[in-house]
């Protein structure tokens, strides 16, 4: 009943940018403690990833999540979440799909699919970069990480860390969204 109150009130607050997130909490498959946002006190803003196990575009991502998070440790907190309700995607197979990674990011359980409804994510991968105000988060960009999911080498523009770097010098954020390109996390029946 909890999730489902969370979630009626993720979905009516839903507005893209500038929307203010509401607190969820979720599971992290990687030591099973619950994470929720307002756990995050001593970071300047969230940027959450939307993945999952199978994607083949999240598998070309897993390299660069890992170069932003070292990049950025100890002011942006990122945060994987996989919303993927697929047999494949269960909390046993993060777990196990996790492991050969090799990054040291929180992979959160999302398979009521709360998260994803409170900020309306569509694909996998896709990145939302929340900034703190006080004890709420608010959205300021969301979409692709960079503008090529398939080759690193050609990346023109990084926008997940141009967003980043823009809020962190407190400035406008020049591109605060763009269609993701992944694989579709599909609706949970419900």
């Amino acid at each position: 009943m909890k999730n489902f109150v969370i979630g009626m009130l993720c979905l009516m607050s839903y507005s893209g940018f500038g929307q203010t997130v509401q607190d969820f909490t979720l599971v992290n498959i990687v030591d099973g403690k619950n994470v929720s946002l307002n756990g995050f006190t001593n970071c300047q803003g969230i940027a959450i990833i939307f993945t999952s196990n199978e994607c083949p575009y999240d598998q070309q991502y897993r390299q660069r999540i890992n170069e932003l998070n070292d990049k950025y440790k100890g002011m942006i907190q990122f945060l994987l979440i996989n919303s993927h309700t697929e047999p494949r995607e269960n909390a046993k197979a993060m777990a196990q799909k996790y492991q050969g990674w090799g990054l040291t990011i929180p992979y959160l359980v999302d398979k009521d699919q709360i998260a994803m409804d409170c900020m309306g994510a569509k694909k996998s991968p896709e990145a939302f970069l929340l900034k703190k105000n006080g004890p709420t988060y608010t959205i300021v960009y969301h979409g692709s990480i960079d503008d090529n999911p398939l080759v690193t080498t050609d990346v023109g523009k990084a926008y997940l860390s141009l967003a980043i770097e823009q809020m962190l010098a407190n400035k406008k954020i020049e591109i605060t969204g763009n269609r993701a390109a992944g694989c579709t996390i599909r609706k949970k029946i419900k």
